[in-house]
């Protein structure tokens, strides 16, 4: 019991460390430049409270049961020995997790004329196929690369045929679909795999099925345009309840629709499917002992608690914020104090991202210390810092996401011929793993509002921030492999506290 509470507590100071930064700022924005409702900034402050929490509480439940789970199954499927079993599960993993992806849940619910059903089914299915050929990649030991290059070429070749409204969503889709749910167990079904490998390389390769798996979202929604060819489309922005006392405050928190209840819904049919694949193969092949099974279920309950904290603290506390900071700081003369405000805030809120703490801490253990999270973290803040620098640009000229989109991802790419291939592929993981919850329940409500504040077209324009933030990560932890890769070799002195390997078999040339 002393080891648990002992454990709990380094996860809120760490939770803590990522979340009070974009809290100070936020706050210090309300009190000056940018004043909101009063109830907006109650809600915001209890939901930075529960946000701590479920921070806390999710860490704890993916180390105790999401990661050592995902880590055996992919572990099991490899050494069977059997393609089909592979491609199978798989696929079903993918499929089941994405559906119930509370991330691609809230951006179904803003795209008019699809179907929230079509969409989710297919952009599952699109996530469940890639998913497949990602753990193919690396069964076979196949160069990432050379596949991100295949997709992308594809991506754009169908985004030049796609209606011009739908692509920012279709980019958005590839963001939200790798969330706090889906990305802890797929990283670690490639930690499983790679374990049962013995050859160099091994190690490189765990990364990558995040990368891919966003692909597939983001091709099924563009083909998607192209089938419903939806023409001219409004949008129409959720309405922000603004409350008069502390009762209605809680009954915000509380309530059926879009509190605890909604969000303990919600997360329980996430984890259904997971703690449906645990059983299954505890059964068939796990076999773990009676204590390592109880943990686990703990760490089950753990990541549910966690989860539905921090969904609820995000939607009902972040989302009217982002929104109203958003609609004040765009009805400003000079709109353009809103891109150092961006900028500031993406420093600071990559951290509060779930997911990330889980890439960091994986990226950290499988390098060996060689990739330490602390770099990791730098690297994502600055890659955060430029997209929404680059991201409130866009909102303020209205130029079309390709010019953003087409430049970086050019560049993400040209820089794998540069840099160990496992950076490559931390970098492509990161860019799934940045645009989560966060960005979806902040970011883009914060676009939004600046975009109707300033008369813009809020699916063209505000529509895409998860995009942006989504790409930059590619070229900033790229960058960070290449000042690595110069300081191996001598090119650059490393610091002081810096001890990285001379001979590395995962830092691979």
């Amino acid at each position: 019991m002393r080891k648990l509470m002992t454990i709990i507590s380094e996860k809120l100071v760490e939770a803590f460390k990522a979340v009070l930064p974009v809290t100070l700022i936020i706050t210090a924005l309300c009190f000056t430049i940018a004043p909101v409702p009063v109830g907006t900034f109650l809600s915001f402050i209890v939901g930075a409270v529960l946000l701590l929490l479920g921070m806390s509480l999710f860490n704890l439940g993916a180390q105790t049961a999401m990661i050592p789970i995902g880590e055996r199954i992919g572990s099991y499927i490899t050494k069977s020995r059997k393609l089909w079993i592979l491609i199978a599960v798989s696929f079903l993993i993918g499929v089941f997790i994405t559906v119930s992806e509370p991330d691609l849940q809230v951006l179904a619910n803003q795209i008019p004329a699809v179907p929230n059903a079509a969409l989710l089914v297919s952009v599952a299915a699109g996530v469940g196929l890639f998913l497949v050929a990602a753990l193919l990649r690396m069964f076979f030991s196949i160069s990432l690369r050379w596949i991100l290059i295949a997709c992308y070429i594809l991506v754009f070749a169908l985004a030049s045929f796609a209606p011009g409204d739908f692509l920012a969503v279709a980019f958005d889709s590839g963001g939200v679909t790798t969330g706090p749910m889906t990305v802890p167990f797929i990283m670690a079904l490639g930690l499983g795999i790679s374990a049962i490998r013995s050859d160099k390389n091994a190690g490189s390769d765990s990364f990558g099925l995040v990368a891919l798996s966003s692909v597939g979202p983001i091709l099924v929604v563009l083909l998607l345009g192209l089938i419903y060819n939806p023409g001219e489309r409004e949008y129409a922005p959720a309405v922000i309840r603004e409350v008069a006392d502390s009762r209605e405050l809680w009954r915000n928190f509380t309530a059926s629709g879009s509190g605890f209840p909604h969000y303990a819904l919600e997360v329980l049919l996430a984890l259904t499917p997971i703690a449906f694949f645990f059983i299954v193969f505890q059964r068939i092949g796990l076999k773990l002992s009676r204590t390592a099974f109880l943990r686990a279920s703990a760490g089950f309950v753990y990541t549910f608690l966690g989860l539905v904290l921090f969904l609820t603290g995000v939607n009902v506390g972040f989302l009217p914020m982002g929104y109203y900071l958003g609609g004040v700081l765009g009805g400003y003369e000079h709109g353009w104090i809103i891109v150092p405000v961006a900028m500031l805030i993406g420093y600071f809120i990559v951290a509060a991202e779930p997911a990330v703490q889980v890439l960091n801490r994986q990226v950290e253990e499988i390098s060996s210390g060689a990739i330490p999270a602390r770099a990791m973290n730098i690297s994502l803040s600055a890659g955060m810092c430029v997209s929404l620098g680059l991201a409130t640009v866009r909102l303020l000229t209205g130029a079309s996401i390709f010019w953003f989109l087409i430049p970086g991802y050019g560049i993400a790419l040209a820089l794998s011929f540069f840099v160990p291939r496992i950076f490559t592929a931390i970098a492509f993981d990161s860019g799934g793993v940045a645009s989560g919850p966060m960005t979806v329940t902040f970011l883009l409500p914060f676009a939004i509002g600046v975009c109707t504040a300033r008369g813009g077209n809020v699916i063209t324009d505000a529509f895409g921030i998860v995009a942006m933030v989504a790409m930059t990560p590619l070229i900033a932890v790229q960058v960070m492999g290449f000042i690595y890769k110069l300081r191996l070799s001598g090119t650059v002195p490393a610091g002081p506290e810096e001890q990285l390997p001379e001979d590395s078999d995962i830092i691979d040339f």
